[in-house]
């Protein structure tokens, strides 16, 4: 089981590496790195007052990362890893091969997740450079910025795993992703109450780190938050994306797909 994990996942990232889908989302993650350059050169060399650096990559980078970038990310590769063997017609081919079901699904996540935690990884690390250039000996302000993408990378792997486990049996996965994304996780977070526990959102925010420093910069990502614990927040993230791995390994394993099947 382990060698066909190594095997898929080898595979998969090699491929993975010199698609067009993944030079496209490395120009989507490339943003706000351009928005961070393009802010900075107005502050340094164009006289512009009012912009602090940390809290515009707090207030603005981190919150197009946190609630749009990495939800994006995880849609378009996660639905994939079961739609483009069907749609390529290439799932013939792997399932009559001595390879468990299971190693197919949790290589290619695994490959994507680590694909896509560097693209997000180096875009977060530019930015942050960029924008506190004037402060890169703050080292509190690093360790936020760690801790900021602590956050974006269990994000994108429980949001992988979820969107894995629709992209195996739900046709249209793509359009239901989309409502998912920008309707409940976006909608509901914002709910008074217990009720935002129920999105994957909450507990990724209830972990965002807030220096002192941040002022209201994170404000928005916070408005109406009711913080679980941090420690409560690491375990069900972990927790909700082995239960979607598992779901997708059993759906997949069982399943049988048409070639003319639209995931």
């Amino acid at each position: 089981m382990r060698s066909a994990i190594r095997t898929v996942y080898s595979f998969t990232a090699f491929i993975g590496r010199r698609s067009r889908k993944t030079r496209l989302f490395a120009l989507v993650c490339g943003l706000p790195v351009l928005a961070a350059a393009v802010i900075q050169a107005g502050r340094l060399f164009f006289g512009v007052t009012g912009i602090d650096g940390p809290s515009i990559f707090s207030g603005v980078i981190l919150a197009f990362d946190l609630q749009f970038l990495i939800l994006i990310l995880a849609l378009f590769h996660g639905t994939s890893v079961c739609s483009d063997e069907v749609e390529n017609k290439t799932l013939t081919y792997l399932t009559t091969r001595p390879v468990p079901k299971p190693a197919i699904i949790l290589g290619k996540y695994a490959a994507y997740a680590v694909l896509l935690t560097v693209l997000v990884a180096a875009s977060v690390l530019l930015s942050f450079v960029i924008l506190s250039v004037d402060r890169l000996g703050d080292a509190a302000a690093w360790l936020r910025m760690f801790g900021s993408l602590g956050v974006l990378a269990l994000g994108l792997g429980c949001y992988l795993a979820f969107f894995t486990l629709v992209g195996t049996f739900l046709k249209k996965s793509i359009l239901f992703g989309l409502a998912f994304s920008f309707g409940w996780e976006n909608i509901v977070q914002y709910f008074p109450g217990s009720t935002q526990k129920f999105t994957v959102m909450h507990y990724l925010k209830s972990l965002l780190p807030v220096g002192s420093s941040d002022g209201g910069a994170l404000a928005f990502l916070v408005f109406r938050l009711e913080p679980s614990r941090p420690a409560e927040a690491v375990a069900l993230l972990a927790v909700l994306t082995a239960a979607f791995l598992g779901a997708a390994c059993l759906v997949f394993s069982k399943k049988e797909y048409l070639f003319d099947e639209q995931t």
